[in-house]
């Protein structure tokens, strides 16, 4: 993400404007539009206009508009917001009043002003600037014949590459054919890892298969990275690391993130870190679980108790339309970590979000055990 322009005061009123670069910037710029803001941007609308011979002509209109949002939409598809509420600007078009849906798309600069920059808007606005937050991991799932190269960035895993190749059966007299196969589906692989792997941001590759498809994969990749002098990959070959996955499908990433060895490499990435700390909740809850609680009520009085040792929080609970409530969730995580507590926010989008979101989104590790808390309603 682009800051072109920042005028604000902390926990007071202000603008920024900015510019999405990539996929993981317009997750980051639905986390920091809120119902009650406002978002100016070039748009375009349909204009019906009277024609000489009595008949209506539509015609698309370029125009800036500024809306006061009463809702976001994120088409992760797309990868497109859409704020739909109602225009602030004086237009021959669209009237003072009148609902209008802005369409915000990569490199599309926009301005978005709120009466209230909390410190969790801030830190979203960082992360999203902080060209060092982008994707720092890169997971190549694959199988014989299917491959899906991700990038696990800071708030989103982005699918970044499908691959795809008819792989005849080894046997027999169609042997010659598997191999031919094989060595294509390997090259469209290649492709794909010089075509989307930076190492400029990118602190670690994972190749992970069942069976012996990544070795021969990285064999491949290392030779014909040497053969054709691809800098990026030769330079970087320490970073290209194995791992086993049960298949070359998406949903092999998370036992891919909690395999140890792969862990240990790629510790220092954002990714990892919440990995751990929600298998060190799972663990404390089956171990002590008067020293793990979840759900908001137990949450909070834990922390009316000062016992958060780490807070882990779903960053869908700061997108509540209700100002209260996401107050409360601010003032919770600042608190936490007034009183010396670690907190991680869990995108939704990533696959340990989706795991604490399933047990309501918010959880908590205990300095001290809490025994009684599990005889009060959630």
């Amino acid at each position: 993400m682009k800051l072109v322009r920042r005028d604000l005061i902390r926990g007071g009123p202000g603008s920024v404007k900015i510019v999405p670069e990539e996929e993981d910037d317009m997750w980051h710029a639905y986390n920091l539009i809120a119902v009650g803001d406002t978002v100016e941007a070039v748009t375009v609308r349909k204009v019906l206009r009277e024609m000489v011979s009595g008949g209506r002509d539509a015609e698309r209109v370029r125009m800036k508009l500024e809306v006061k949002v009463e809702d976001v939409d994120y088409d992760k598809v797309g990868s497109v917001l859409r704020i739909r509420g109602k225009n602030l600007t004086e237009s021959e078009h669209v009237k003072i009043g009148q609902f209008h849906t802005l369409e915000i798309e990569s490199h599309r600069p926009f301005v978005l002003r709120k009466n209230v920059w909390d410190s969790m808007a801030l830190d979203v606005l960082q992360q999203a600037c902080d060209p060092a937050a982008s994707a720092d991991l890169a997971v190549i799932l694959m199988q014989e014949g299917l491959a899906h190269l991700l990038l696990v960035g800071k708030s989103i895993t982005a699918t970044r590459s499908r691959i795809e190749t008819s792989i005849p059966r080894k046997h027999g007299p169609a042997v010659a054919g598997y191999e031919s196969a094989l060595k294509k589906f390997f090259e469209n692989v290649l492709q794909a890892v010089v075509k989307h792997i930076d190492f400029k941001i990118v602190q670690c590759v994972v190749i992970a298969s069942p069976g012996f498809t990544k070795d021969q994969f990285r064999d491949y990749l290392l030779l014909e990275a040497e053969r054709r002098e691809i800098r990026s990959i030769i330079e970087n070959k320490s970073r290209i690391v194995l791992a086993h996955s049960t298949s070359g499908y998406k949903h092999s990433l998370k036992e891919v993130l909690d395999t140890p060895s792969v862990m240990s490499l790629i510790k220092d990435t954002k990714a990892a870190k919440e990995v751990q700390a929600l298998k060190d909740f799972f663990t404390m809850l089956s171990n002590d679980s008067a020293r793990a609680c979840y759900g908001p009520r137990h949450v909070e009085i834990a922390h009316e108790r000062m016992a958060i040792q780490t807070l882990l929080i779903i960053d869908t609970l700061f997108r509540n339309s209700d100002v209260a409530t996401r107050q409360k969730y601010v003032n919770l995580v600042e608190s936490v970590k007034d009183s010396g507590g670690t907190v991680h926010i869990f995108s939704s989008m990533h696959v340990s979000g989706e795991q604490l979101a399933q047990i309501t989104g918010i959880a908590a590790i205990l300095r001290f055990p809490l025994p009684d808390l599990e005889d009060i309603e959630m």
